[in-house]
């Protein structure tokens, strides 16, 4: 394997060093059992071993066993989807590295892209090893050469590069190398031009990338940094994708939000979507989706119904019965409060794998006079379990029986079985917990504070108080004193009593290993981004959800920026910041409600970006169906701008997934002309002026003259009025008209 080369180009489509080491770690391991890496490209480029870690949904619903050569720990089917992965990238490494040709190469220095460094990068024309074409060269669908678009003229490079943000072939002036890379991006922040191309786009000779969108105010930690005093922080993100119904509003945002999140975002809609659903499995991404009903209560904080179990099972005494009233985090501060305990970037060698993981209680948790107990176990590196004084390090306390006989010794009366608390508890502080176990300690039983792993055997230390005499020797990988609802970890909840084993299916394993990772020392010299994903964010009641969260969202009023704010909240009285390392992403649909309309604060703390319809992307749809779709909506999308506005226009995605003549008329019949009757209020002759039905051509529609009730004198020269029905089937010359 081409190691070093290989983590050039990953660092060359700008993966974080994090997700470089992980792809090179799993090529190394794949290399290890089925052979050299560059021998299998060379005879089937890489498809034997690819197809041998194949693994489907099906699959997995079939508890089909592990087809790879090498255990695996964890989900199976998202673990082989990340080592196919891996075979994808490394495939297309080698064909970009066997695709240069330095003997074919010219360097264009009409262009100049320079980095943070201010290394200087040139477009570059290259000699494709297949046809002989020497050309510029402008990233197609991948990396791979015969996928690239093949340009001559500077002028196109330029408009790619800064009008399209599109990413070409470059050569670097210090190493050589040529990779593709887009301005704005992979650290390139500046540029000059020479005056005929700067003339031809309008733009300036020279520039940064700080003369595009605002400079985000710079954070306390940025401004500290010249004297090194502190590392660099994120610079949040807050942004709006807006457009009709139809334009890929949503896939979109799972590609910014992966991007902020990794660095970079596959370029494949599989490989992006498996990246997507692991980010949000562990708890970096979360998506929410805004109706007319939601409030702020749901979003940051409210106060919701709970039943008293603050207490554990060895203290019944300070067992608190019925319901009370107790503040609850909402979706917003849930995420918030995992970016403000995160310390680093959450690369971690640290993997569950098939470890036990303890619930444990230390000390009742409602009560102050306990509190001294967490604290002292953090401190001093060990976790705590009460009942009483009794020494059970005796090797015949390995049965549950000499428990039960000790207890009785000591004047403990009532029933005592296997099961009792008094006796299952220190049986598994005991017996059951083992060296490299994870122990989960609560707090009551809706919140977790820290996570540790086990590094020592059962210890009998009295304490004067006769209580919490039995330890074990803790590593804490993680906590968080004001705890974390355990939901985020695990599905049943917790129960009251001291400790027992959590079920290892109902854990949510990459949540519990981001939050370990994220407290880790010397991973990262920035804190690891997370992305709230607010979908239909204008169908809420904007100033009710947000409340002052509006204020705290700037990227000058974060946690540690230059006019940091914190609020007190209404129903917790906790004192609260949006940490800058969490990023809002929002959708708006400009069909549900104009853009104009929207509350005006929001307005001014997001960048809004318009995604509108790209008829160009129904190459392939067009191809496989036969229909002209690139005509289609393009026709149709110019008579609704011109009958209604260019904010109702329909979206490509409605048609991109045709595949065939039913595929259309099904998309027309159920989704385009519906949408376009509520678009008209059912005023259906404007509906058919769209589709080409507004003379009764009865190409989708059916048009009939209603006949006037009797007695109802009609004059001469009065429009008819007619019934319009959808036909069935559409007239078989229907789509000619979008040719």
């Amino acid at each position: 394997m081409k190691e070093q080369e290989f983590r050039d180009w990953l660092a060359d489509q700008g993966f974080e060093a994090s997700t470089q080491s992980t792809q090179i770690n799993d090529a190394r391991r794949i290399e290890t059992h089925y052979g050299d890496l560059d021998v299998a490209y060379g005879g089937d480029n890489l498809e034997a071993i690819r197809t041998t870690l194949t693994y489907s949904k099906a699959d997995e619903a079939a508890g089909r066993e592990n087809p790879a050569k090498f255990p695996i720990s964890g989900n199976l089917y998202s673990n082989l989807a990340g080592y196919r992965t891996t075979l994808k990238y490394y495939l297309d490494f080698r064909k970009a590295f066997d695709a240069d040709d330095p003997g074919g190469d010219t360097v264009d220095k009409r262009i100049t892209l320079f980095d943070d460094q201010n290394v200087a990068h040139w477009p570059v024309r290259q000699k494709n090893a297949k046809t002989g074409v020497v050309a510029f060269r402008i990233k197609g669908s991948s990396n791979r050469t015969d996928d690239a678009i093949e340009v001559d003229d500077i002028i196109a490079v330029a408009r790619a590069l800064f009008e399209k943000n599109q990413s070409v072939r470059v050569v670097r002036s210090n190493d050589g190398r040529r990779p593709y890379l887009g301005y704005g991006a992979q650290k390139l922040t500046s540029y000059s031009t020479s005056p005929d191309i700067a003339k031809a786009l309008g733009l300036p000779e020279s520039g940064t990338v700080k003369n595009g969108p605002p400079t985000p105010t710079p954070t306390l930690n940025q401004l500290r940094s010249e004297t090194g005093s502190a590392p660099l922080m994120v610079t949040p993100t807050n942004l709006i994708l807006y457009g009709p119904p139809g334009t890929g509003k949503t896939y979109a945002t799972a590609r910014e939000a992966v991007k902020l999140c990794k660095g970079a975002a596959p370029l494949g809609r599989e490989e992006l979507m498996i990246e997507y659903n692991r980010l949000t499995a562990s708890g970096r991404i979360e998506f929410v989706t805004f109706h007319q009903s939601y409030s702020y209560e749901e979003f940051v904080e409210g106060l919701r119904p709970n039943q008293g179990d603050e207490t554990s099972d060895e203290v019944p005494n300070k067992v608190v019965s019925g319901f009370h009233l107790s503040p609850e985090m909402g979706v917003f501060r849930r995420i918030a409060r995992r970016a403000e305990t995160s310390t680093g970037s959450g690369s971690s060698d640290f993997k569950i794998g098939d470890r036990r993981v303890f619930k444990m209680s230390v000390g009742a948790a409602a009560d102050p006079e306990d509190a001294y107990l967490f604290e002292e176990a953090l401190d001093k590196g060990y976790t705590l379990l009460g009942y009483g004084n009794i020494d059970w390090t005796d090797a015949r306390f390995e049965s549950r029986d000499a428990i039960i006989d000790a207890w009785r010794k000591h004047g403990v009366e009532g029933e005592l079985n296997a099961m009792s608390g008094r006796v299952q508890c220190p049986y598994i502080f005991r017996n059951w917990m083992k060296k490299d176990d994870l122990v989960i300690v609560s707090k009551g039983n809706s919140l977790f504070r820290a996570i540790g792993i086990v590094t020592g055997n059962y210890e009998f230390v009295p304490r004067e108080s006769g209580d919490y005499c039995h330890r074990r020797a803790v590593r804490w990988l993680w906590h968080d004193r004001s705890g974390v609802p355990v939901d985020e970890i695990y599905a049943r909840g917790f129960s009251m009593r001291s400790i027992y084993l959590l079920t290892h299916s109902d854990l949510n394993i990459p949540a519990l290993e981001r939050y370990i990772a994220s407290q880790q020392p010397n991973v990262g010299n920035a804190p690891e981004p997370f992305v709230l994903i607010i979908d239909e964010i204008n169908r809420a009641n904007i100033s009710k959800v947000f409340g002052e969260l509006i204020t705290l969202l700037e990227a000058d009023k974060r946690l540690n920026a230059l006019n940091e704010l914190k609020v007190r909240l209404p129903y917790s009285r906790d004192m609260f910041g949006v940490p800058a390392n969490l990023h809002v992403i929002g959708t708006m649909n400009t069909a549900d409600r104009s853009i104009a309309l929207l509350d005006t604060a929001l307005r001014r703390r997001f960048e809004f970006r318009e995604l509108m319809p790209d008829p160009t992307l129904l190459a392939d749809a067009s191809a496989a169906s036969g229909i002209n779709l690139i005509g289609l909506l393009s026709t149709v999308n110019q008579r609704i701008e011109y009958l209604f506005d260019r904010e109702h226009q329909i979206g490509h995605a409605y048609f991109i997934g045709c595949r065939s003549r039913p595929d259309v008329d099904a998309v027309m019949r159920y989704k385009v002309i519906p949408l376009l009757a509520e678009y008209f209020y059912e005023d259906w002759s404007k509906v058919a002026a769209i589709i080409g039905d507004a003379k009764g051509e009865g190409n989708f529609l059916e048009r009939t003259v209603l006949q006037p009730p009797s007695g109802f004198d009609v004059d001469d020269g009065v429009e008819p009025r007619y019934r319009w029905s959808i036909k069935s089937p559409f007239n078989n010359n229907c789509y000619l008209q979008f040719q």
